[in-house]
């Protein structure tokens, strides 16, 4: 179906032949064609055009502005629906918000995953990774899982806060059932929106937290905008599931100062040029972006190019294990080699607001 439409078309031609595939597929959500098959024509393009142009992929989509290195939120401990344990929130991430460069960053985050693998064999808990390459040890809450992490950064020789910070992905749609959050997986106690946010408060004033994704259901837009209104001058607030990559939901996010950083996942989208469209709305109105991977992965560094071209100062692309997720961190590498001098890591600049 795609085929017969697109050949002969030139292949430097990415929104006009993007536009085709959404004229093509003529559903609101790409059921038709489906996101997957959309995107890999469109990713296949732009690859394409730019071995035509004789420049590296983030060249040639990002121009000379690509120079950011994203900072990593590197996944090392899982729970939620991810795990067999009693963790509620899905993903313990470190962020190296004190390197100098990007690989730096990486090995700091590599040397604080080898050091919780120590940790949690201490504790006498399995040391076997998941699906995007962190542990899920059978931890009994979710206070044990934090501080875990913690004795982990500690180990490693780093300081908590100053040099790598945690961010949380809570997914608490997952725990959102008649109006409540439900701790399923630990106390099995019950939280209305209100003391939601008082939680998200506490926790934020006690550890070292710059980001928590998907901090409220995504069907509870007032609980999401209590909880930015309480904590979002000083901590990243981001909305994936709540946005699912859509700029008309962004849109609505943008309007009603919900939320303050989107997640960015390309097959949610399923076009180059949705994607560059959705991380531009974004930072025209002041939200941080995150480039990221999906659960289901290949080694595919597409996501890391696309990091620096679109300047998004944010990747989450898994722990430092398995090769689909190492790909994009050592295609970074490469990335800021090439850069050179011209590389800028955003050292500490999460930033909140407009």
């Amino acid at each position: 179906i795609i085929a017969d439409q697109l050949i002969g078309w030139p292949v430097n031609d990415q929104t006009g032949i993007d536009a085709k595939l959404i004229e093509i597929d003529g559903t609101e959500n790409k059921s038709k064609l489906g996101a997957n098959a959309m995107l890999a024509v469109s990713m296949a393009v732009a690859k394409a055009a730019a071995l035509e142009s004789n420049l590296p992929l983030y060249r040639y989509l990002g121009g000379v502005n690509g120079t950011i290195l994203p900072m990593p939120l590197m996944n090392i401990l899982n729970g939620g629906v991810h795990a067999d344990n009693k963790i509620d929130y899905q993903e313990y991430m470190i962020v190296p918000i004190g390197a100098s460069s990007f690989s730096e960053g990486l090995r700091w985050g590599v040397e604080v995953f080898h050091h919780l693998k120590n940790v949690l064999k201490k504790k006498g808990y399995s040391t076997n990774v998941g699906d995007e390459g962190g542990f899920a040890p059978d931890i009994q809450s979710n206070e044990e899982a934090i501080e875990t992490v913690l004795q982990a950064i500690e180990a490693a020789g780093y300081k908590a806060g100053e040099q790598i910070a945690i961010a949380l992905d809570a997914a608490s749609s997952e725990m959102y059932k008649d109006g409540k959050y439900k701790f399923y997986k630990s106390s099995q106690k019950e939280l209305t929106s209100d003391e939601m946010v008082a939680y998200w408060t506490e926790w934020v004033n006690k550890y070292p937290i710059v980001s928590i994704e998907d901090g409220m259901a995504e069907e509870d837009w007032d609980g999401w905008k209590k909880l930015t209104d309480a904590i979002g001058h000083k901590v990243q607030l981001v909305g994936d599931d709540l946005f699912v990559t859509n700029t008309k939901i962004l849109k609505r996010g943008i309007d009603s100062g919900t939320a303050n950083s989107i997640l960015i996942k390309v097959n949610q989208i399923g076009t180059v040029t949705e994607t560059i469209n959705a991380v531009q709305m974004a930072q025209h109105a002041g939200y941080t972006t995150i480039m990221s991977h999906r659960s289901g992965e290949t080694e595919d560094t597409t996501i890391a190019d696309l990091a620096v071209a679109l300047n998004c100062g944010q990747i989450k692309t898994g722990s430092a294990s398995r090769t689909d997720r190492l790909a994009k961190y050592n295609q970074l590498i490469r990335i800021e080699e090439a850069l050179g001098a011209q590389a800028i890591y955003p050292k500490g600049r999460i930033k909140f607001g407009k």
